[in-house]
């Protein structure tokens, strides 16, 4: 009798958990953890993981707790596009955060479409991907990746005196997704959807030929597995280009590129990198040699944005020291944007007092300025594409070591002046 009483209270308390579990909402996020882009997938997972936290600490959402399903999909297309078939047809999660990164994105879109799935996306800015017709895409970013380059000319014309610009560039980049759609805008080409070929976009002339800025050198590296880095640097300081540009997939690639251009001892007077903004930058490269190197970003921890989270303000200062407290070091872009996509998630599931996805895709496209989605990275409404409307890169410099905010000026208290031009690495 004893044994059959602590069975059948065993197997009620077993019900009653699962019931518990149940309630939870759940949301799925594949990230690459491991491989080549690892460095930013695992700063995405702490991101997520620290605004579902506290989100759960102040109750969690319409009064269920938030149970955050991650996998690793090792930096690969296709595992993405498998986790994602699985989080929905096995974990029967009920949302979804984006995964990091153009080329995984691209892929993952097609799928969440296809579910009729809210699909907000941290990290994945080729135009080609909001050129699908998807309804159900928001990026929590400024803009596509191909317009990228006009705010890093806006630095030039508005911040170095006139005549000091530089005239000539060498314009270096990884084929990848990201850094090809960059350099799409930066060179004036045409964007092509991969699939059908058909044209996306004609970006001529390009923001470089627009600031009159001459293209001396143009070189792409292989996605995977390049290694030749001081003979491309050597070639860059061959160029004379007075301007580098360095379009990476990766923060590691940034490192390489401008550890080999300081041992060969390149003097460009500016150099722009679409990546870098991360510590492990300055850590990889020395405090001298990062010295001037400008890169957009999207975030800053000095930018004075105010959101919310759990219905009440929450500001890019408590971000901060929430990351701070829980990680023990400072977060950077790549754990303010997941972070973001989490508040703008919630607000969405508050918003349509519900988990279906058709209902919150609506409350999200219904955002306006004046009743935007409110986050770390500022205020959010989007296009039809799903595209942030109204919103500009933070250009910021290392400067001693620091990176430091320097455009746009008059917007934000904090900016510094631009140093310019570089004086070496």
């Amino acid at each position: 009798m004893k044994l059959a009483k602590f069975l059948t209270t065993t197997a009620a308390v077993a019900l009653l958990a699962s019931a518990v579990q149940a309630a939870n909402i759940k949301i799925g996020a594949s990230l690459p953890i491991t491989g080549g882009l690892s460095v930013s997938g695992e700063k995405h997972k702490r991101g997520y993981e620290l605004c579902t936290k506290l989100i759960n600490d102040a109750g969690g959402i319409l009064g269920r707790q938030v149970e955050l399903v991650v996998s690793d999909n090792r930096s690969d297309p296709a595992t993405a596009i498998n986790q994602y078939e699985r989080f929905l047809n096995v974990d029967k999660v009920d949302a979804v955060y984006g995964t990091f990164s153009s080329r995984l994105t691209f892929p993952v879109a097609s799928i969440l479409s296809k579910y009729n799935m809210v699909h907000p996306v941290p990290s994945g800015g080729a135009l080609r991907i909001y050129e699908q017709g998807y309804k159900n895409l928001f990026y929590f970013q400024v803009s596509a990746a191909e317009y990228t380059g006009k705010d890093v000319i806006a630095v030039m014309k508005d911040i170095v005196a006139s005549g000091q610009a530089p005239k000539t560039v060498a314009v270096v980049s990884a084929d990848d997704f990201f850094a090809n759609a960059i350099s799409a805008g930066l060179l004036g080409q045409k964007v092509k959807d991969p699939a059908t070929d058909k044209e996306i976009a004609d970006l001529a002339p390009g923001y470089l030929a627009d600031a009159g800025i001459e293209v001396v050198m143009q070189e792409k590296w292989p996605e995977e597995g390049f290694n030749d880095w001081l003979n491309l640097a050597n070639s860059i300081k061959r160029s004379g280009a007075e301007m580098i540009v360095g379009l990476t997939a990766s923060a590691e690639e940034a490192v390489q590129l401008t550890r080999s251009l300081k041992t060969v001892g390149a003097t460009p007077k500016l150099v722009y990198l679409s990546q870098g903004a991360q510590t492990e930058f300055i850590e990889g490269v020395g405090k001298d040699a990062a010295d001037g190197v400008l890169i957009h970003t999207t975030w800053h921890k000095d930018v004075p944005f105010e959101g919310t989270l759990a219905g009440k303000p929450f500001s890019n200062a408590d971000f901060v020291k929430a990351f701070e407290a829980a990680y023990s070091v400072e977060p950077d872009e790549d754990s303010a944007i997941p972070f973001a996509v989490c508040q703008g998630i919630e607000q969405a599931i508050t918003g349509a007092n519900s988990t279906d996805n058709a209902k919150m895709g609506e409350w999200l496209h219904a955002r306006t300025k004046d009743d935007p989605v409110r986050t770390v990275l500022g205020r959010f409404s989007w296009d039809e594409r799903g595209l942030a409307k109204d919103k500009e890169h933070i250009m910021t410099q290392w400067q001693d070591g620091q990176l430091k905010f320097v455009y746009p000026k008059g917007e934000f208290e904090g900016v510094v002046p631009f140093s310019y031009p570089k004086a070496g690495f």
